[in-house]
């Protein structure tokens, strides 16, 4: 069992910067393809980020198309943490993020294909 936990959720205005965290416990961190997923106020969730290892120091990150050249993902393996950078946030960013793994996967993925799952943390962005 992969037990997940998000912290770094808060209040931030509009053109802001959090960095959100997602500790990992109980697996083999480097083998799972870690996502970032968001639920907005009676919206669907929604896939935001993933980043899976490739070996050595490399890694394939990917991303929705509303945050890309705004969020970053990255990872460390040394303490199984896995990382969502967000700048330049905008009131429509405010949503629950959820961090979830998944041993095979890489890319987009879906929710309901996830292994594990986290229980979110909550990112309200002001205008």
């Amino acid at each position: 069992q992969v037990q997940l936990v998000e912290s770094g959720g808060g209040l931030v205005q509009a053109g802001g910067s959090l960095r959100l965290s997602c500790a990992a416990s109980g697996g083999t961190f480097k083998t799972y393809t870690m996502g970032w997923f968001r639920q907005a106020p009676g919206k669907e969730r929604e896939f935001v980020a993933s980043i899976t290892w490739t070996g050595g120091n490399t890694y394939y990150a990917y991303y929705t198309d509303s945050v890309k050249g705004r969020f970053t993902i990255s990872r460390d393996n040394a303490k199984n943490t896995v990382y969502l950078q967000m700048n330049s946030l905008k009131p429509e960013d405010t949503a629950v993020y959820y961090c979830a793994a998944v041993r095979h996967g890489s890319g987009v993925l879906v929710w309901d294909g996830m292994d594990y799952w986290g229980k979110g943390t909550l990112v309200t962005v002001s205008s």
